[in-house]
């Protein structure tokens, strides 16, 4: 009897033990690996788009974990509900455009850029309008004062046309953007991917990528404080980052694409008209970059003070 009352009392140390421990944990934002490593958790906000794979692949495959992070990516249907949980602190840091990070900056966030991502606007018209130079009064439906809209007015400027020539009308969610192009209701709209594959099978014309302009305008953002108290973490998410890449060309696509359409949209029947960027390993945003974004916002009145390329640069991870 004495050896079963101290059987039954060892393992009834062990539960209130292994339960006090799990308890200890609520209301946490960091989690523990099963070699008891702490992790700290990164919720990054995005938009849903092919430049987030690598993060995606990233969690999906572990690699974050491996470098001491759980990576929490929330995507937003349109960029003002993702900036909204970025200014009240809801996300760590976003995917955002460097239009936006100006306009960040001229609200009075301390808001550094810690890396460039591998996005891509296109400007995609009906079927009726061939060329640049025939939206000439047409509509053009962007996110206003942002990324977007500078990207619609670079396009332009391929046909010697500017914003005064057309009708910038700002729609947020991209898919009503999209809505209006089908319903003939604009001439042309700035998109990203998913929706330029599904528009070129509606027989609607792609006029060119900001990647033809040589214009890279995505990139990763915290602010300053952020950055100081998880710097860590953000070098754990970059190697985890590079992971995920290194990953994706030793594999097939057959290990990954269902990804693109789970994560980032893309209609199940088009799984097979995907076409994966070439991801490299995670790099920083060019000087130039920021500087032309930040001139045209100057122009726009979204920014209105001079601030030098350098500064809004991290180096979390970038020396």
């Amino acid at each position: 009897m004495k050896k079963i009352m101290m059987s039954f009392a060892t393992v009834l140390l062990l539960t209130l033990t292994a339960c006090g421990a799990a308890g200890s944990t609520e209301g946490s934002t960091d989690t523990k690996t099963s070699e008891n490593e702490e992790l700290t958790t990164l919720k990054i906000g995005v938009m849903p788009s092919m430049d987030n794979m690598p993060l995606i692949v990233a969690h999906e495959q572990g690699f974050d974990k491996k470098h001491g992070v759980d990576l929490d990516i929330q995507a937003f249907k349109s960029g003002k509900d993702r900036d909204a949980a970025f200014q009240a602190g809801a996300v760590d840091s976003i995917n955002a455009d460097l239009v936006g990070v100006a306009a960040y900056l001229q609200g009075g966030m301390d808001v550094k850029i810690m890396s460039a991502t591998q996005g891509q606007f296109d400007l995609i018209s009906t079927a009726d309008v061939k060329e640049i130079a025939d939206l000439k009064g047409k509509e053009i439906v962007v996110l206003k004062n942002q990324g977007p809209e500078f990207a619609a007015e670079e396009f332009l400027k391929q046909a010697n046309l500017t914003g005064e020539d057309v009708k910038m009308i700002d729609v947020p969610q991209v898919p009503s953007r999209v809505e209006l192009l089908s319903n003939n209701q604009a001439g042309a709209a700035i998109l990203p991917e998913p929706f330029v594959t599904i528009t070129a099978t509606q027989g609607m014309n792609n006029l060119g990528s900001t990647l033809d302009l040589g214009i890279n305008l995505f990139a990763l953002v915290a602010t300053q404080e952020v950055i100081d108290e998880k710097a860590v973490a953000f070098k754990g998410m970059y190697d985890a980052y590079n992971d995920a890449v290194q990953w994706m060309k030793e594999n097939e696509q057959d290990a990954y694409i269902q990804l693109f359409i789970d994560e980032i949209g893309f209609p199940e029947t088009l799984k097979d008209q995907i076409v994966v960027p070439e991801y490299k390993e995670a790099f920083q945003t060019t000087e130039q970059d920021i500087t032309r974004a930040f001139d045209w916002a100057q122009e726009k009145g979204i920014l209105e003070k001079e601030i030098p390329a350098k500064d809004v640069l991290s180096d979390v991870y970038f020396k």
